[in-house]
Parts: C-alpha cells; structure tokens; sequence
C-alpha cells in the first residue's frame, strides 16, 4: 500500500488533470518498456519486461496432454502468476496470493476468451496434434520481480514476448493407429515450430483518476484511481477481453471511449514490443 500525504495526492491528481504526469509522461504515454528472452534455459520460451521500475518474467513450458472432452479439436493452456515476497513488502503472506490469483484471472479472461475457447488471443486450435487424443498442454508461469504499478499490461508483454520465443518441438504421429488406440508419436529433439503470436494481443489498462484516465499507471497513482479497465486488443484492433477492478461504476459511453482510446494506444504499444522483441532475439542469438 502507498502511502501518500494530501499534499502529495493532490500533487499527483492535479497534474493527470493538467495532462503532466510526476515523472512527465502525458495521460496516454507509457514509460520505457525493455525485453529479454530466453531467460530461463529450461523453459520452451520466457522473456523478461521492464516498465519503469516494474519488472516481470514469463516462462512457457509445453507437454504432451490429452484435449478436453468438451473442446476435443482445441490445446490447452493454464496462466499462473507468482507475486515474490521481495517485489513489495504487501506481497508477503496472503497478500500476494490474492493479488497472484487476481492477475492469473485477468490474465486468462484477457488472453483466453472464454470457457469454449471463443475470442481466444492463443490459437487453441494450433496445439491440436491429433483431435480428442493428443494436444500440447502450455503452461505459462509469471513471477513478479518488482512492482511499481500495470502488473496486468507487464505481465501480458511478457507473456506475448515468452510465446514469440517458444519452440515447440515436431511431432511425427506413426501410421496405422486404429481410431480407438492411443496413437505412438516421435517427439523430435532437432526439429522446433516457432509459436505464431500474429493474434496475441497486447493489454491496455486505463486507470481513472478524478475525471480523466492514464495508461501504465505508477504505484502511487494507481492509489488515487477510482477504477481501471483492461482491455486485450491484438493487431487487427478486435477486443480479445475486457476487465475491471475498482468500486466505482462506469457509464457505458465512458467504457466505449475507453475502448477507441485503447485501440489507438494499443497499436504503438503493439510496434514497440514488436520492436523490442526482434532485437532482444537477435541478441540472444548472437
């Protein structure tokens, strides 16, 4: 929790309202986003971002599953985050836990679509290897390193980064497997399919203070929101998801307005982790 003095609150919303930010930003300008990849040699993709002094990673590790019955021609994938007892002295005990499972939440509403997999930024269909008998299961791990605010547009950076950076590794299905046997499959150690991110989209949170909304908020101005929206936008500039957190209530012409805002926002935010992603992978190549 931050603490601020009245002073201060009156400091940090005046200046959202005069459209100069405490650290000079204007209400739609996100502070400096970096990425690394391949940070974590085990996982099939990771990558780490940094917004400011928000600091994430995401890893992502693919295993030979079973589809559901209900969705038997769609993969799976499972998001859960890990807040570090270190990134902020309210993560320590079931304060982090809470917020972890919140984040893990958003995160699958923004990403994932719905239960049927509908509106999904992750191509379920893509991990099928052979309908209603084997898919690839992914499971992505977040963990906070350091926390000053936009946890949930970080987090989703990172996650996108992670997937650009997966291998999958190519799967030869053997010939003559009867349709109720559980088919034989070759799993190459050479061979890897790069994952298409074409369709993930990227988060865009828009935290309101007094009358106006910012993106990539700080700690200190996220203390002083009345609300925030999420939304998932990908490249096409489609809606993937939509979140809210904060008490207050929104008026459906506000959260239309939002929405144009993020879809502009969305398209910067968009090319400059493209931008981003392309370098930290030829770096880690070279």
């Amino acid at each position: 929790m931050v603490g601020l003095s009245l002073g201060e609150k009156h400091f940090i919303q005046g200046g959202i309202a005069q459209d100069l930010r405490c650290d000079g930003r204007k209400r739609l300008t996100y502070r400096p986003i970096s990425v690394e990849t391949g940070v974590i040699p085990q996982a099939n993709g990771s990558a780490r971002i940094r917004m400011g002094a928000t600091d994430v990673i995401a890893s992502v590790k693919a295993e030979l599953g079973r589809p559901s019955l209900l969705l038997p021609d769609k993969g799976k994938v499972s998001i859960y985050i890990e807040c570090s007892s270190t990134a902020e002295p309210a993560f320590e005990g079931r304060g982090g836990d809470e917020l972890a499972a919140e984040l893990s939440n958003a995160l699958q509403h923004c990403l994932l679509g719905g239960k049927s997999g509908a509106g999904a930024g992750i191509d379920l269909l893509s991990l099928i290897i052979v309908e209603g008998k084997i898919c690839w299961d992914l499971y992505i791990d977040g963990l906070v390193v350091s926390s000053d605010g936009n946890l949930l547009d970080a987090l989703g950076a990172a996650i996108k980064a992670a997937l650009s950076n997966t291998g999958i590794p190519r799967v030869q299905v053997a010939a003559g497997t009867s349709n109720d046997e559980q088919p034989e499959v070759d799993i190459s150690d050479e061979e890897f399919l790069q994952f298409d991110t074409s369709g993930v989209p990227v988060i865009v949170t828009l935290t309101k203070v007094g009358r106006h909304y910012i993106v990539d908020a700080t700690s200190e101005e996220e203390s002083q929101m009345s609300s925030a929206v999420s939304i998932s936008v990908n490249r096409q500039g489609y809606i993937c998801g939509i979140t809210k957190r904060g008490g207050v209530g929104l008026d459906p012409s506000i959260i239309l307005d939002m929405i144009s805002v993020a879809k502009h926002v969305s398209e910067q935010v968009i090319s400059k982790l493209d931008s981003e992603i392309a370098s930290a992978e030829a770096q880690e190549e070279s």
